[in-house]
Parts: C-alpha cells; sequence; structure tokens
C-alpha cells in the first residue's frame, strides 16, 4: 500500500454571492467545477461556504424565506453564528457554533432559514457551511426529516499529546462514530489541529474525498495547502496526513462511497432524470408539497 494517498487537485472557490439576504457564500462545488463533477464527487453534490463575515445589526429577518427541495438533503454546519430552520413537516429549531441541523428533503419539503432573530438584532461574525448529501434513487421520495443535532452528541477522538481534536459529525472515524443517520455510507468529520501537531486517517479507496480548510494554513501528506483551499483526494489506498507547524489549523473533511446512478439537477431539485424534474415542479405548484404557510 502506499504511504499515503494522492492528491489529484485543489481548488479554490467560486466569487461570493448572496442567498437571500443573510447568506454570502462561496461555492466551492459544482460551480465552476467540470461538468461531471457531481458524479465525480458523489455523494455530496453542493458546498456552499460562507466564510467569516460580520454582519451589521438587523430587526428585519435575515436570510432565505420558504422555498422547496425534492430528492437530497440539505446539512447547515455552524461555526460562528445561529441559524433558526422551520419546515411545513413540523421540523425546527435553532443552531449554534458546533451544533449541524440536517434536513432530509425526500418526497419533498418546503422549508425556511434565518439568522436567529435576537442574535440578528447586533454586530456578528458568521461562519458556516450548508452541503446538499444526494439521496440513491431508493430513497429518493422517503418521507421528509429533520435532524438537529447539538455540539455536545458529537463524536470525539483526541489527537495524540494535547495535539487537538477530531470531530465526527456522521460515520466512523478512527473508531469512534457520529451521531447523524444517513442513507449512504460517508464520514464526516473536522479535525482541529495545535500548532506542531499532526495526525493521519485512512478511508476507503473507493470513498470520494475531500477537503476543506476552514481555520489557517496547514499541509495535507507535506503539501502545502492555504487557509479556504479545497483538496480533492484521488481515489487509491494510502493514508492522509494533516499537519500543521507554525500555527492552529482546521480541516473540514467529507468522504463517501459515490452512488453510481443518474443525476439530474435544476434548482431546488435533485433527482435521477430529467422526467422526475419535471413531475417535482408539477407537483410543487399543484400545492402537493405542503402548505407555505408556516
Amino acid at each position: 500500500m502506499k504511504k499515503h494517498r494522492g492528491i489529484e487537485k485543489i481548488y479554490a472557490g467560486a466569487s461570493p454571492h448572496w442567498v437571500g439576504n443573510g447568506f454570502r457564500v462561496s461555492q466551492y462545488f459544482p460551480s465552476g467545477r467540470d461538468r461531471d463533477f457531481m458524479e465525480r464527487f458523489s455523494p455530496f453534490i453542493l458546498m456552499d461556504y460562507n466564510k467569516p463575515t460580520v454582519f451589521p445589526p438587523s430587526d428585519s429577518l435575515v436570510g432565505v424565506d420558504v422555498h422547496p427541495h425534492r430528492g437530497f438533503e440539505t446539512v447547515t454546519f455552524a461555526f460562528d453564528g445561529f441559524v433558526e430552520h422551520g419546515d411545513n413537516k413540523g421540523g425546527g429549531g435553532v443552531i449554534g457554533p458546533g451544533d449541524i441541523q440536517w434536513m432530509t428533503a425526500g418526497s419533498g419539503i418546503i422549508h425556511k432559514e434565518f439568522h436567529e432573530r435576537e442574535y440578528a438584532k447586533r454586530e456578528r461574525v458568521f461562519h458556516m457551511i450548508q452541503l446538499w448529501v444526494n439521496l440513491p434513487a431508493k430513497h429518493k421520495m422517503t418521507e421528509p426529516r429533520y435532524q438537529a443535532i447539538t455540539k455536545d452528541q458529537m463524536g470525539k477522538y483526541p489527537v495524540a499529546d494535547n495535539g487537538g481534536e477530531v470531530t465526527v459529525y456522521a460515520g466512523e472515524v478512527l473508531g469512534v462514530k457520529g451521531p447523524a443517520s444517513t442513507f449512504s455510507p460517508m464520514n464526516i468529520f473536522r479535525i482541529d489541529l495545535k500548532k506542531g501537531a499532526s495526525i493521519k486517517i485512512s478511508e476507503p479507496s473507493s470513498f470520494n474525498v475531500g477537503i476543506l480548510l476552514i481555520r489557517g494554513d496547514g499541509k495535507i501528506n507535506e503539501q502545502k495547502v492555504q487557509e479556504h483551499d479545497f483538496i480533492l483526494m484521488k481515489n487509491e489506498e494510502g493514508a492522509i496526513e494533516f499537519s500543521t507547524s507554525s500555527n492552529e489549523v482546521s480541516f473540514f473533511v467529507l468522504s463517501g462511497q459515490p452512488l453510481r446512478e443518474p443525476i439530474v439537477a435544476r434548482g431546488p431539485f435533485v433527482m435521477n432524470t430529467y422526467e422526475e424534474i419535471v413531475q417535482a415542479n408539477e407537483d410543487f405548484h399543484n400545492g402537493k408539497f405542503g402548505s407555505m404557510d408556516f
């Protein structure tokens, strides 16, 4: 087995754009990537990164109002700030630093997400990731659900010599399980390293693996990488070594078994065929997703 799993490519995010009036995000994929990137990085189909951003106080709602989804899951990871979620299936709540909200759109859901109301009234730093996770074809029309998972529920693995911590959101890493329930095999985790620390982690060679630096500059297998780089790993055997020398660093890692199914994405719907996209639009406009008044 090779000592290290190789790096395929290092990406920067697209220029920031606004989603609603509360999320200033840089899309790392699929925007600006190869046309088949959704297949290449399955089951992960979209990642918007709201880098640490200072927002002014507001007495108005700040975020995105009601909108539909079908066929996939939206997952929000909060690093700084508070987000309030609500949907027309009864899901809802507020997440803060270290928490995640995992919404399964499945057969169809309408939701909204805003900066938490009291939090929005003051000047604040907002730092989050929203990830779209594809659903296997057999689960596309599953019943919608919502998982609100707090930081104290996350799996934790201490780095040797008090060198930091691995936080496991989903799957299993270094023998530690994450709390999120998923429809296909995946490991999602964050590595926080102190100055001079390192750790090696091996993921299945068949899993697609990508890494986003959300804080500091570090190294992947001795390759220097910079804050806000996205590193796509090759699909091959070998450990991935995460390290830092002069500063603290945080790596956000996505690792998942590809679905190997057709993907057709249009706006808020992600299905397997164009006909299913047409049906999703018809169902939404005919009120089959449920009420927009909640």
